[in-house]
């Protein structure tokens, strides 16, 4: 569970002395299915592929346009600044203050990432070391936990699926663990679970905050991808949030920029600052003409992002009618690209792993067993509403002839 990549990797021992946190790292639990997906598509199988958050829907063409148009101008191929330009990071506080009322200084406050998922993780080498402790939302996104690890850090996994809970879990460890948690990561909406909060939570993580000494690092990476009037909240928009933490940003999933590769980390400046340190010494910015284009899509394809959230909530209709017609119980999900299903019996005695392996081994569709996001995820599937509706109605097709196929029985 080291990533969702496509390719898979070996999971054979290392023959050379590699470093202790590489060896720390443990089995990469999406490998089979990797591999089997892998190998299908070698053969020419058409595979449905539900497994990974890819989105396949392409950028507004005056996005592709402006990119164009920056590639073009010889300026622009030199080496950039690691924190972002300054009319990138100014328009990043402009969409804060327009969307959620957050006023950000744009020079202390913002720096553009690789990514929301290599900010991430240089963020947790900027904050964490031997010793020291992260509480993050189970089931687990994996760079949640392994960003972690890789900092020489400690995991404390707690189920957000009931987030009062999950409040109430954070101050239990924290009153009982010494020395006590130095970051608190969340992540809402949700990936996998789908999972969604209002304000008042992050109101109450900020009283505990302050409260027990931690950091917070929110992911906001699905803020753009809600339904049914849901407005996901930031956790930036908190009395107090940039006193205590950080929120991270992208835009892969709104603005379909997910190959670009282009995120923020905004809110505490000393966090920011520390980000931005490890980032001087580990890169040299983000290639400019995708800076520059990504200025435009915020400043003028904010009704693109509205379009793109209305075609997810209704790929989640089709698909989550589909499986509901096949006995499915589905809690259709308010926000994100994913819906968490829990597999029907008689076939979650299969275990998702080898459930998983069915569907795409006999179906043709490619999922993500919950296994592999911790062990609260077990019994479930993580299925990613990425492909078009024709596509998630033929999957859902295959679905239910895999189901049909044979009768399953405890071993």
């Amino acid at each position: 569970m080291r990533g969702e990549s496509e390719v898979p990797s070996s999971d054979d021992g290392f023959t050379i002395p590699v470093a202790e946190r590489v060896k720390r790292l443990p089995p990469y639990l999406f490998g089979k299915i990797n591999k089997l997906k892998y190998q299908k598509r070698v053969a020419g199988v058409d595979v449905i592929d539900l497994g990974m958050g890819n989105p396949t829907d392409p950028p507004d063409p005056l996005i592709v346009e402006k990119m164009t148009e920056a590639v073009a101008d010889p300026r622009n191929h030199r080496y950039s600044v690691a924190n972002g330009i300054a009319n990138l990071r100014k328009e990043v506080t402009s969409r804060y203050w327009k969307k959620y009322g957050v006023r950000l200084d744009p020079d202390s406050e913002v720096v553009t990432c690789i990514g929301s998922k290599e900010g991430f993780s240089h963020m947790c080498l900027a904050l964490m070391g031997p010793g020291d402790t992260a509480i993050v939302p189970s089931p687990s996104f994996p760079v949640h936990v392994y960003a972690v690890m890789l900092a020489a850090g400690n995991v404390i996994e707690l189920d957000v699926r009931q987030p009062d809970q999950f409040l109430s879990n954070i101050a239990y460890t924290c009153e009982h663990l010494y020395p006590k948690p130095r970051v608190v990561v969340v992540n809402f909406p949700h990936n996998p679970s789908a999972t969604v909060i209002e304000q008042d939570f992050y109101v109450e993580l900020v009283r505990l905050a302050r409260k027990y000494s931690f950091l917070v690092i929110s992911d906001f990476a699905y803020a753009d991808i809600c339904f049914d009037g849901y407005k996901a909240p930031s956790f930036l928009a908190t009395p107090g949030a940039t006193e205590v933490g950080v929120e991270f940003t992208t835009m892969s999933k709104g603005f379909s920029m997910a190959g670009w590769r282009i995120g923020f980390c905004s809110g505490n400046s000393e966090m920011v600052r520390a980000l931005s340190t490890i980032k001087g010494y580990y890169d040299y910015g983000l290639f400019q003409p995708v800076q520059i284009a990504a200025i435009v899509a915020m400043r003028h394809c904010e009704a693109a992002v509205d379009s793109i959230a209305a075609e997810y909530q209704m790929r989640r209709d089709v698909f989550c009618s589909g499986l509901e017609r096949l006995g499915w119980e589905i809690e259709r999900p308010k926000a994100g690209m994913f819906v968490w299903a829990k597999i029907p019996e008689p076939w979650a005695k299969m275990g998702s792993i080898d459930f998983a392996m069915k569907l795409l081994d006999e179906g043709g569709v490619a999922v993500s067993p919950g296994r592999g996001f911790g062990e609260d995820g077990e019994g479930y599937l993580r299925m990613a509403i990425v492909e078009n509706s024709q596509r998630l109605r033929q999957a859902v097709k295959q679905i239910g002839k895999v189901m049909k196929s044979e009768e399953i029985t405890a071993e």
